[in-house]
């Protein structure tokens, strides 16, 4: 193999390996979604894994359960989003912003 390969296998597995870092690190950061004024709040992880619903007993209406569900449903997309985001800067840090196809988790 000639040097210039090698070095680029090199380089390859180093990013590999700064990856399986990130996704070790995303997947213990937090993030908090919430509705509602914060009567439901949602935690997911950076890989955008469900990790725990908190609901207020305030926003327990057996009378209007439809509320709850959206509410819930508002509260987990919203900390989808959180991670989806946390997950592009983290990776954004790591790539130095080259945009390269497939490294999203």
């Amino acid at each position: 193999m000639a040097g210039g390969d090698m070095n680029l296998l090199k380089q390859a597995k180093l990013m590999r390996d700064r990856m399986d870092s990130l996704q070790k690190e995303l997947k213990e950061r937090i993030e908090e979604g919430t509705a509602g004024g914060g009567v439901v709040k949602v935690y997911v992880n950076g890989l955008r894994e469900v990790m725990g619903v908190k609901i207020d007993p305030e926003a327990v209406d057996p009378e209007d359960v439809e509320t709850l569900e959206d509410l819930v449903t508002a509260a987990v997309k919203n900390a989808l989003e959180r991670a989806k985001a946390l997950e592009a800067r983290e990776t954004e840090k790591l790539t130095g912003g080259l945009g390269l196809p497939g490294l999203s988790f």
